[in-house]
């Protein structure tokens, strides 16, 4: 394989990875939103020349935005960051209804998709993509694997131009293949933790959308008390869908809002699966 990315989600594992195995490229896709604003006017300008597109605010905890600064600066090389359509505009116009764990199509749209784009524009051949599976995650990248070509490479189906008739002409185009240098060397996650301890890199509780629908729903409430701008924004789509569907079968997060929390939460507490899991 000739060129190596790093799939950078926010996360300690993924940043384990860009501080322990170099690459040709380290590259972080941003889910933005357009409300709930960040907070700091001059880093939000910094976004914004950094993916080239306005940048209001994101679903997911805003020291991700610091946890990709701090990281480039600790390991001293580039992160190149890309950015898709605004979650509203996926949730408006892309699957015709809420996005769910049937139809997980947002985490296509918002970090596969960008991604792929700036590879198709900016590399264009088969290259190596690091992925921040734990030793303990070897199902997670055999369920990957699975969906790989004969040579071994993840494809994706898209888009570059107009046919005739003015409708998208779709082509598809295999691009990378899955690299798992963690099950490799057997890098659990006390030892992710641990690395981390004493460095200068600013983390997140829980990186991902704080409302991702693979949440179970005590953690969801634990978010609406964190974040409750961010979680108001999940429900508010609810809300407004017009009948296109809720995030969860059988329950609002309006619901999820009333409950009352009768004990504090640790990041232990939660499998990697309630934790969204949405790094690529």
């Amino acid at each position: 394989m000739g060129l190596i990315l790093n799939s950078l989600s926010g996360g300690k594992t993924s940043s384990y990875i860009a501080a322990n195995y170099p690459a040709d490229y380290n590259i972080f896709s941003l889910v933005r939103i357009e409300s709930c604003p960040f907070p700091d006017k001059k880093i939000r300008q910094e976004v914004e020349d950094r993916i080239q597109k306005p940048f209001i605010g994101t679903p997911e905890d805003d020291t991700i935005i610091y946890t990709m600064l701090d990281l480039e600066q600790f390991i001293g090389s580039p992160i190149t960051w890309v950015s898709g359509p605004t979650f509203d505009d996926v949730v408006e116009n892309r699957g015709g209804w809420l996005p769910n764990k049937l139809h997980r199509y947002c985490t296509t749209s918002m970090k596969l998709e960008p991604i792929f784009y700036w590879w198709a524009e900016n590399i264009g051949e088969p290259v190596g993509m690091r992925i921040g599976f734990r030793a303990n995650e070897q199902r997670r990248a055999k369920k990957m694997l699975e969906r790989a070509n004969e040579d071994g490479l993840l494809e994706m189906k898209a888009t570059f131009e107009k046919r005739k008739d003015g409708k998208n002409k779709w082509e598809t185009v295999a691009w990378q293949k899955p690299l798992f240098p963690l099950i490799q060397d057997r890098i659990f996650k006390d030892q992710v933790e641990n690395f981390w301890k004493d460095k200068p890199v600013r983390f997140a509780w829980m990186n991902n959308c704080v409302g991702c629908f693979h949440r179970n729903e005590i953690l969801l409430k634990k978010m609406f008390e964190l974040h409750p701008e961010k979680m108001q924004w999940f429900a508010d789509q609810e809300i407004g869908r017009g009948g296109k569907g809720t995030w969860r079968t059988g329950i609002t997060y309006e619901a999820i809002k009333a409950h009352k929390l009768q004990f504090e939460l640790f990041e232990n507490d939660f499998t990697e699966c309630d934790s969204g899991s949405c790094g690529i």
